[in-house]
């Protein structure tokens, strides 16, 4: 299937992003604060015009939610659908080193249910902000991981289906996949030297004998974070192979 306005906006982002010049992103959603369990949190909400076509939760990196997930929800909003860029770190915690990153995925990656709970929370907030009808939840690097870990738990409710991008795959100890998952999506780079093919081929295996409905798209020489414009991983063939799969699962089950 053939996504004409996901290409104009790739080629626009690769043009502009990647040479800081022609093309600068303007967010067209506004930011929206909230509150969990006493806690701030900053999301951004992307809406459709007119009737929506269903939500899509997105999943920041392990930057924290900035620019990259807020371009990705205008881009869903301009396809047609509700889409909420959650914040799992807190309002004004956007890490800039490597360590303050490493540390604030460590502390959500050691602490599962503080995990899947400020997830549930950024829906319930998509919800209580009007993104209407079925979710579709996806995420970036760490945020693929996230979506995985919300897919196993179950306690998702009305979510359509999920969607990884070269994000982490392995499943933690005593957790499992459920037969009445819904379809996932895994799109992940040949080249990726954070997770490897082998970790690939070990979700599709447990996976495929869990009964849940998946699919696996490899794109050859894409490294780790592909998709991220303006960076020297940036991959424009991987990210519009994998962007076009992503408006399949969308069209599918949304």
């Amino acid at each position: 299937m053939t996504h004409p306005l996901h290409a104009t906006l790739t080629l626009a982002a690769t043009l502009g992003l990647a040479t800081g010049s022609a093309f600068a992103f303007e967010p067209a959603g506004q930011d929206v604060t909230y509150d969990v369990d006493g806690e701030a949190f900053a999301g951004y909400l992307a809406t459709a015009e007119g009737e929506a076509r269903g939500s899509v939760l997105v999943i920041h990196d392990w930057d924290g939610l900035d620019d990259y997930e807020r371009e990705r929800a205008d881009m869903l909003a301009e396809q047609g659908y509700d889409a909420f860029a959650v914040d799992l770190y807190g309002q004004g915690n956007r890490p800039a080193e490597v360590d303050a990153k490493k540390a604030e995925t460590a502390r959500l990656y050691e602490d599962r249910e503080r995990m899947r709970r400020l997830t549930l929370a950024g829906l319930a907030e998509a919800r209580a902000q009007g993104a209407s009808g079925s979710a579709v939840v996806m995420g970036y690097c760490f945020g693929g991981a996230v979506v995985l870990e919300l897919a196993r738990s179950g306690e998702a409710q009305d979510v359509a289906g999920y969607a990884t991008f070269h994000g982490g795959l392995a499943t933690p100890e005593g957790q499992s996949y459920d037969p009445d998952t819904a379809p996932i999506l895994i799109a992940h780079g040949g080249a990726d030297q954070s997770i490897s093919l082998d970790d690939v081929a070990s979700l599709g295996k447990e996976l495929e004998a869990a009964g849940v409905t998946y699919e696996i798209e490899v794109y050859s020489g894409a490294p780790h974070a592909f998709t991220v414009f303006g960076s020297d991983r940036y991959q424009p063939r991987a990210d519009e192979k994998s962007w076009a799969a992503f408006q399949d699962l969308l069209d599918e089950v949304l």
